[in-house]
């Protein structure tokens, strides 16, 4: 194995590229800079790619420890270190984070036509905030990059989205905002009685914290993760957001973003509250059913293409949850498989929707009809999506919710049976969108005229659709690589 400081290079290599961009190309007076600053972020993207799944390939998954750390001294007067690393549970978000930046990159090419070079400049800004986030070792640096996201994604909806994108905006950063407030001042109680943000030390002495005092920490902790995935009540900036962002900034919010707020439960709650978290469980898991129900009812009532799948996650992420609070290796890596499922399902949906929206201008159900006998190749890739997003057997989705409903069933048999009443409510509407947007007669005389996927969509979205087979067929390739690192985060219950 190479001596590399491949995280650091992952981390840092976009934005890297963002200082090249703002510092000499903005300064460049020749007419053709918009190209050079395209060649800077697919290049930028394509190393960072080829960095994590280095990272990948050389991860050995029979050793549950981080590992490829690396651990500098930064401000240790406030226990802040750059200590970064990777374990069976983070390494898959880490390379599903590249692997969407870089399809987001190549699709804003042909499709955005405004500030081109600040908009590149976001999305390698997330990349490095994301990849930072599941890769940090350090508490305090962990909170540093899950805040800094904000701001890039903020300003792709507000400055890119559509006619409302000022308050989805506002509506996005307020709510996510809010719920980092209670995760800083844990933070600020945490060290102050354990003097160290190292998430493998404190998770170790957060027992010696009074009983009453875990129980506010947990609490304020989890409302901030709550409102990341997000869980209800803390749901209602998705849809708005999601119908307002433009397409890529709906794949990264839907692909990585949200699975932000599993991965901290995982890597934060869990660990660090044990024997809290057991006991606030329950609350978790019917709030978790509750959203599952919920949000799949609301999303059947949708006209809006964008702000059905907006419901559809927060539907999934249900599972998500349920799995997590389980406290069972099934349910666990049942959660994990979904986070990583649902990340490729939902981009992939979101594409598919967005080259909608580039023909006819709109994502109004009623306004299509027929469009498969026009795009057919578009027509098979949406099938599998929505077959993947309906929990089919072969497909990705159904492994993922397999697995949590298993592990959920073991702790409480009346929330599966809830739970499992999703699935059949997700068919229904997903069935639904398929038949009323591909199926039928053409009633809108512009679908005429449509010409099936470009070249750059068909990069975009092959691979995702190649993916959502793969982790459906051989779910054991991707179930294995972190099975010793779940067992080892369920050992304290």
């Amino acid at each position: 194995m190479l001596e590399l400081p491949i995280i650091s290079i992952s981390i840092f290599l976009p934005l890297i590229s963002v200082l090249y961009i703002l510092l000499f190309i903005s300064q460049s007076k020749k007419a053709d800079k918009p190209i050079y600053v395209m060649y800077v972020a697919v290049l930028s993207s394509v190393l960072t790619f080829i960095s994590t799944i280095y990272i990948l390939i050389e991860f050995d998954s029979s050793n549950p420890a981080y590992q490829f750390v690396e651990r500098y001294a930064w401000l240790d007067k406030i226990g802040l270190e750059f200590h970064v690393g990777v374990d069976g549970i983070s390494i898959f978000f880490v390379a599903l984070t590249s692997f969407l930046t870089l399809i987001c990159i190549i699709g804003s090419l042909f499709t955005v036509k405004k500030y081109i070079k600040e908009y590149l400049v976001c999305f390698l800004l997330m990349e490095s905030f994301c990849i930072g986030a599941f890769t940090s070792v350090n508490l305090l640096l962990f909170y540093l990059f899950f805040e800094a996201i904000l701001v890039p994604m903020y300003i792709i909806i507000g400055v890119w989205g559509g006619e409302n994108r000022i308050y989805a905006a506002l509506k996005f950063f307020l709510y996510t905002f809010f719920g980092s407030v209670f995760f800083l001042l844990s933070l600020i109680y945490i060290y102050s009685k354990i003097h160290s943000f190292d998430l493998t030390y404190i998770s170790e002495l957060t027992y010696n914290i009074p009983l009453f005092a875990q129980q506010i920490l947990w609490w304020a902790i989890f409302i901030a993760f709550a409102v990341k995935i997000p869980m209800i009540p803390f749901h209602t900036w998705l849809p708005d957001a999601h119908v307002q962002a433009p397409t890529s900034g709906s794949v990264i919010l839907a692909g990585i973003l949200l699975k932000l707020g599993g991965y901290g439960f995982l890597r934060v709650l869990l660990p660090l509250f044990p024997s809290v978290s057991q006991e606030f469980a329950i609350y978790v898991i019917y709030l978790s059913v509750i959203a599952i129900i919920y949000a799949s009812l609301v999303a059947f009532a949708q006209k809006d293409m964008k702000k059905m799948i907006a419901y559809s996650s927060i539907a999934h992420m249900g599972y998500v949850t349920i799995g997590i609070f389980s406290f069972t290796e099934a349910g666990v890596s049942g959660a994990i498989f979904q986070m990583l499922s649902h990340g490729m399902i939902s981009s992939c949906l979101f594409l598919i929707v967005g080259t909608l929206y580039e023909r006819l201008h709109t994502k109004e159900i009623a306004k299509y009809g027929g469009v498969a006998s026009k795009m057919p190749v578009l027509a098979t890739f949406f099938m599998i999506a929505m077959l993947g997003s309906v929990g089919l057997p072969g497909t990705s989705g159904f492994i993922g919710e397999f697995l949590s409903l298993l592990g959920i069933y073991k702790v409480n048999v009346i929330a599966t049976f809830i739970a499992a009443l999703g699935i059949i409510l997700g068919a229904v509407y997903m069935l639904k969108l398929y038949k009323e947007v591909m199926l039928g007669e053409i009633i809108n005389k512009e679908i005429m005229h449509f010409r099936d996927l470009y070249k750059y969509e068909i990069i975009s979205i092959t691979p995702l659709i190649l993916l959502i087979i793969y982790f459906g067929l051989m779910p054991s390739s991707i179930l294995n690589v972190f099975r010793l690192s779940v067992e080892n985060l369920l050992v304290k219950f």
